[in-house]
């Protein structure tokens, strides 16, 4: 959704009934607010439509409001593997099984674990092209190694997984670009491959259960049934053989990128629109959804500037948007 559309059109709202001057400082902090609270609203929507699906109270088809719901929450979809054993934070040892989670994360949907491992090692080349795995201590066709399995890394402390897209010889596997990174330009890079046909699903499990868990002969995590907890920022997986770059994968629906409207100063005149702005960036809201978030700026900016009027408008216009909606 265009950001400088939604910010013209509260202007001039604001403008044509005298709430007042709205600066892009402030429309950014605002902006910000709204998308949020649009952004945790489709969950709640969501859950009222399930309860209505359970109810025979929802339509099929165009009617179908739970699939539209879910395309627009699937927008926000991450799947991405997970730094594992960061080394100290503080005075505490960080554990080889312990896995950082990603800082936009608003919802954790799955963890897979990679259960089996191929190869490890250090490269010991590159190529001119960036995109081959070269280890002259390998032996990866004896390893098992085929195209389609995975290859993880470490560049600058982000883990990349790849993709095996040809193996050349025991010694060098040729790999799938990463779209804007140079992941295989320098060496030596430790590495570990798995084979992509070995992934499941880690259970989570609560952190009063899990010492009870390992230690059970008949329900301690293997890697047939692996778990995990969560502690604050890091994943704990089990058992804690699972330990290597990459060998954790986490699918979550991440928060919406910051909108901001970006502008050039003007000598004594308005802030003139700035889309080439490094900083640029739209609302990840769907179009539909403009009237609900120019509603739901107003009411902040509103507050702002102690106009009830401007709430009150507000207000109003998206109550009714809401049952028109029902």
């Amino acid at each position: 959704m265009p950001i400088n559309d939604v910010r013209n059109t509260v202007l001039a709202i604001a403008n044509k009934n005298n709430y007042g001057y709205i600066s892009p400082q402030d429309f950014n902090l605002y902006a910000q607010q709204s998308q949020m609270d649009l952004f945790e609203d489709y969950f709640y929507q969501y859950n009222a439509q399930l309860t209505k699906e359970n109810q025979r109270m929802s339509g099929t088809g165009y009617a179908d409001i739970t699939k539209g719901l879910l395309e627009v929450i699937d927008t926000f979809y991450v799947n991405g593997p997970l730094l594992n054993n960061p080394g100290i934070i503080g005075a505490s040892s960080i554990a080889p099984n312990l896995y950082v989670l990603p800082s936009d994360y608003y919802l954790i949907n799955k963890m897979l674990v990679y259960t089996k491992e191929l190869a490890d090692g250090t490269t010991t080349s590159v190529n001119g092209g960036s995109t081959a795995v070269n280890d002259s201590t390998a032996d990866f066709i004896s390893r098992g190694v085929v195209a389609g399995d995975i290859v993880s890394t470490i560049t600058g402390g982000v883990v990349y997984n790849t993709v095996v897209s040809q193996v050349v010889n025991a010694t060098s596997l040729l790999v799938a670009t990463t779209p804007g990174v140079q992941v295989w330009n320098a060496f030596p890079k430790t590495y570990n491959i798995y084979s992509a046909n070995n992934i499941l699903e880690a259970e989570r499990v609560a952190q009063s259960k899990i010492t009870m868990l390992n230690n059970s002969v008949l329900t301690k995590p293997n890697l047939t049934y692996p778990a995990f907890t969560q502690n604050g920022d890091f994943a704990q997986i089990y058992p804690n053989t699972v330990d290597g770059i990459g060998q954790l994968v986490s699918q979550y629906i991440r928060f919406p990128f910051v909108p901001k409207w970006t502008y050039v100063d003007l000598t004594n005149g308005e802030p003139a629109f700035d889309e080439g702005a490094v900083d640029y960036q739209d609302f990840e809201l769907p179009n539909d959804d403009e009237v609900n978030l120019i509603m739901k700026i107003l009411q902040y900016a509103g507050m702002s500037i102690r106009e009830i009027q401007a709430v009150q408008f507000a207000g109003a216009e998206e109550q009714q948007s809401e049952q028109s909606e029902k």
